[in-house]
Formats: structure tokens, C-alpha cells, sequence
């Protein structure tokens, strides 16, 4: 569904967004990242839905395999960053995101924390993230699926220092849980759907088959 301005309030944004892409892919045994997925890749597919929102900036963190993973990036409008201690977890690659957003770019009101591997993930959800920070005042706008919340995460940039200072192996969760108070959620039901194990993906190609 192509997105018209008449649908979102703000058609440009002060949001920027963080796609973290630095993991190994043990279980998959090949970089995930990678796996064709809609005539592009996992990770090209959250890029593109990701330039044609309404965000202000697109980051990509890479880890493992990031020289091969960054030959297959040729957006111009998106900046790689590269996370040497992506072993050390998801918490790593956020602190990652968060400094060069600090620390390369303007002020940005507040960032998307998102992940490569929730294929039905579009600019839809993401400008709804969006357009809900502005409009509800909450601090933080969470998706919601499998009685949960997740990513994508927008935090207002209040959250940047804690972001930043995450521990290695702590997520976006720890921030959503510690403050379940400030939250405002959407409903993104296919959130639950994310690529860990080649089953996933076999799973993945015969529903998008369907």
C-alpha cells in the first residue's frame, strides 16, 4: 500500500532510525542478513521500508560478516556503522547507533530501534510509530504482538544516555519494561514473525508464496 500524506500527520520527521544487523546468525548458519527475501534481502527489505518512511535518518549497525553484509548496501542516504564488540550482544550494537547518532548528526527528537530480520515489517508500522510519538506525548511507542512489546521501539532522545549505556547483552526490552508507564503501543500482529533458524525461512518463502 503506498502511503499518501494525507495519512500520516507528519510527512517529515525529526525521528531518526537504528536497524541493528550485527548478529552472527548461528542458528541460521549462514549471515541472515542475506537470505533473498522479495527480490532484495532481509536486510535490503528493512532498509527500503525504512528510506521511504517518514524518518529523518536511516543507521545501519553491522557486526559479523559486516564487509560482506556492506557491499550490498549502495543507498547513499544510509550511514553504516560498524560495531567491533557485536559479540558481546544487542546491547553493543544499540550503544553502537545511539553514539553516532550523537555524535554525527543533529539533534533528532527521538529514534527507532529495529531489528533485519522481521520481514513484514514496512514504512506503514514505522511512520505509525512515528506519527503516534507526535500526537500521544508518550515518551515511548512500542509495537505490540504475542502479548508483548517490542521492536520497533521509538524512544524519545531523553532515553539516549540510558540507551548508550545499556549492558552488552541487554535489549531495547530492559528500557520497555523499566518503563511500561511511558508507553504508548501499536498493534503489528506479523511483529511476532522474525528469522532465527532455516525453518523460519522455508516457513517464511511458503507463506509469501501463498
Amino acid at each position: 500500500m503506498k502511503i499518501t500524506n494525507s495519512q500520516y500527520q507528519h510527512t517529515e520527521s525529526n525521528v531518526a532510525i537504528i536497524i541493528l544487523a550485527a548478529g552472527e546468525s548461528t542458528r541460521m548458519g549462514t549471515p541472515k542478513q542475506l537470505l533473498p527475501y522479495q527480490g532484495h534481502n532481509l536486510l535490503k527489505h528493512t532498509i527500503a521500508s525504512a528510506v521511504t518512511s517518514v524518518c529523518k535518518s536511516v543507521t545501519v549497525v553491522l557486526g559479523a560478516n559486516a564487509q560482506q553484509i556492506h557491499s550490498q548496501i549502495n543507498q547513499d542516504s544510509v550511514t553504516v556503522v560498524e560495531n567491533p564488540d557485536w559479540h558481546l550482544g544487542m546491547g553493543a550494537s544499540i550503544r553502537s547507533g545511539i553514539l553516532s547518532l550523537t555524535n554525527d548528526r543533529e539533534n533528532v527528537d527521538a529514534a527507532i530501534i529495529t531489528v533485519c530480520d522481521q520481514p513484514f515489517l514496512s514504512s506503514e508500522i514505522i511512520n505509525n510509530l512515528v506519527t503516534k510519538y507526535y500526537s500521544t506525548g508518550k515518551s515511548i511507542v512500542a509495537c505490540e504482538y504475542a502479548d508483548t512489546l517490542g521492536v520497533p521501539v521509538l524512544f524519545n532522545h531523553n532515553f539516549f544516555a540510558e540507551l548508550a549505556a545499556l549492558g552488552e547483552t541487554g535489549g531495547a526490552k530492559k528500557l520497555i519494561n523499566k518503563y511500561c508507564d511511558r508507553i504508548f503501543s501499536i498493534p503489528f500482529p506479523l511483529g511476532a514473525v522474525d528469522i532465527d533458524t532455516p525453518q523460519d525461512y522455508q516457513q517464511l518463502l511458503v507463506t509469501s508464496n501463498k
